[in-house]
Formats: structure tokens, C-alpha cells, sequence
């Protein structure tokens, strides 16, 4: 997949079958609608073309935008959707400038004249323009403005898939690490570096690397104990997780902290990605670090048992 930043020097693409949509996540519903648009570039003998924008709108133009977390950086939605085989990713900056422009002014500067459409894939839902006006109706009440044929995603093809980010994002919020792997095709992630701690997991026979994530919009699950893989230096290690205050150790603030089975290498400042198996349990505040300890033991035999 060729990845695009911006509209200027795009190349002259053949028969540009074209979607677009922040795909966050690019969940089991988004991939029905690449896999239409990978069929539709095989009918058209063309190239499939997906546009996402970045940031994501919402930042831009909704002032309760610091609530918002998504399910994907954008170095992630860019490794996900090359999973999905896509010939090209042009990634739109957006801006409140953008924002403005209305649903023509996207279809005339963008899809026809900078990318050259030929066929455009849009889902049942799928909003465009300034205050969202564009849509598949309004394409099908001026067909002769366009110089590209059209087609849309039937609701069906999605609703039976039964998924939204926000659903996804729903199920992180509650740990369900199971539903949110199941609606996503994958196992759900966070990327990091490691950072210094307090090292009072050494103490108990539990180090931990303390991880700071890279983009602090990403998506953190709920508080508690997690089965994960580890993949650090392309190699798979697995593990358990807290996110927490640790309050047995009368934590102050939440911090994400990964014990590494069988592994003692000195990793400061590098980076990993932790994948999420399984929810284990509830944070908890233990009485002593033997009492932790203990607890400790239980749960890395849960854990293998969950890898096992």
C-alpha cells in the first residue's frame, strides 16, 4: 500500500475506485466495506483508494473533543488498513479550514479534480462536507454533476456485522477485552515506551516496565489485571498487566505497568506493544506486599492458563 500524506503530488491513478471515513479501528463493519472496495477496483480495473483525515474531525471541530479517545494512532490505522491490501491511503490533514468546505467543494477539489474518481464506494451512513451534508442522497439528486459512477454499502452489510468504534470503545471502557478482540478481528493494542518506576515490583519477584504511551489520545481499557503478548525487538513474550493507581503502594496517579514472563533484558526508553488477551480481574488494595504477592502468583497462573 502507497501512503499519501496531503493532496499535493498524488500520482495519476487508473480507474481511482475511491471510499473514505476516519476508519478508527478498522473494525470487522470498515472491513466489509474495503473488501467492496477491493472487489469494485476489480471490476473497474482499477486501484483502490482509501481517504482518512488527520487528526481525527471530532478534534477539530467539537469542543468536547478532549473526551474523545480512539482505538488507533495513526501509525496503527496506517499498519491495519495495509493488512487489508489496499492500493493507496491518502491521508487528509484536517483542519477547521477543511471543516468548511461544503459537500461540492469536496467532491469538485478533491474526488474529481486532485484524485480523478471513478468510481466512488460510500457506506449507508457516511457523511460528508461542511455540517454534514453531503451523502449518498445528495450524490444520487445531482448525477450530473459528477463524472463518476456510485455505489452504496447496503445497511445490512453492516448491521449484521453488528460493530461500531463506539461500541468498541464501549467494550475497552468495560474491560471486555473478548467482545472488543471479537468486533475488531484482532487483538486490541497500546504502544509505549518504557520509562524509570518505583521498581517495588522487583521486590516481590514481579518487575515491571512502566509504560508511557506514545499519543495520550489513545484508548485505555478499564483499571485492572489483563493477559497479554508483549512485542519487543519482533519477538512475542507474554505477560501480565495492571493499569491503576496501585493502591497497595498508595499510588498517586495511573500508570501502566507489564511483568514480562522469563524475560530480564535492560529496556529503559525503548519501545514495545502490548497486545490484550483477556480481563482477569479488578484492581485491588492488598493489606501487605506479601498479601500482593500472592495474589501476584494466582494471577500469572490465570494467565497461563488463558495462553495454554
Amino acid at each position: 500500500m502507497q501512503v499519501h500524506h496531503g493532496l499535493d503530488n498524488l500520482p495519476k491513478f487508473t480507474n481511482p475506485v475511491v471510499t473514505s471515513g476516519t476508519f478508527d479501528g478498522v473494525h470487522k463493519g470498515h472491513q466489509v466495506i474495503l473488501q467492496h472496495l477491493k472487489e469494485a477496483s476489480k471490476r473497474h480495473k482499477g486501484e483502490s483508494i482509501v481517504l482518512t483525515f488527520w487528526p481525527h474531525p471530532r478534534f477539530v471541530i467539537s469542543s468536547s473533543s478532549q473526551n474523545l479517545k480512539l482505538l488507533n494512532t495513526l501509525d496503527e490505522k496506517i499498519s491495519l488498513l495495509t493488512q487489508q491490501n489496499i492500493d493507496h491511503l491518502i491521508i487528509i490533514p484536517f483542519t477547521k479550514d477543511f471543516a468548511q468546505q461544503s459537500s461540492l467543494e469536496f467532491i469538485e477539489n478533491i474526488l474529481i479534480q486532485k484524485i480523478g474518481t471513478h468510481h466512488l464506494i460510500i457506506g449507508y451512513d457516511h457523511r460528508f462536507g461542511r455540517n454534514r451534508e453531503g451523502s449518498f442522497e445528495y450524490l444520487m439528486n445531482h448525477p450530473q454533476n459528477f463524472p463518476f459512477s456510485l455505489e452504496e454499502i447496503p445497511r445490512q452489510d453492516v448491521d449484521n456485522i453488528g460493530v461500531s468504534s463506539t461500541k468498541i470503545r464501549e467494550s475497552l471502557k468495560k474491560g471486555d477485552i473478548l467482545t472488543t478482540n471479537n468486533y475488531l478481528g484482532t487483538k486490541y493494542s497500546l504502544s509505549g515506551k518504557v520509562v524509570a518506576g518505583e521498581q517495588n515490583g522487583r521486590k516481590i519477584g514481579f518487575p515491571t516496565a512502566n509504560i508511557e504511551l506514545i499519543d495520550d489520545f489513545k484508548l485505555i481499557p478499564q483499571k485492572g489485571v489483563y493477559a497479554v503478548e508483549i512485542i519487543f525487538e519482533n519477538k512475542i513474550y507474554q505477560g501480565m498487566l495492571n493499569i491503576g493507581n496501585r493502591p497497595t503502594l498508595n499510588g498517586k496517579s495511573e500508570s501502566i505497568e507489564v511483568n514480562i514472563f522469563d524475560f530480564t533484558q535492560d529496556i529503559y526508553h525503548q519501545e514495545m506493544m502490548i497486545k490484550f488477551l483477556a480481563y482477569i480481574r479488578n484492581e485491588q488494595r492488598f493489606s501487605s506486599l506479601e498479601e500482593l504477592q500472592q495474589q501476584l502468583e494466582k494471577d500469572k497462573q490465570s494467565v497461563l492458563s488463558i495462553i495454554a
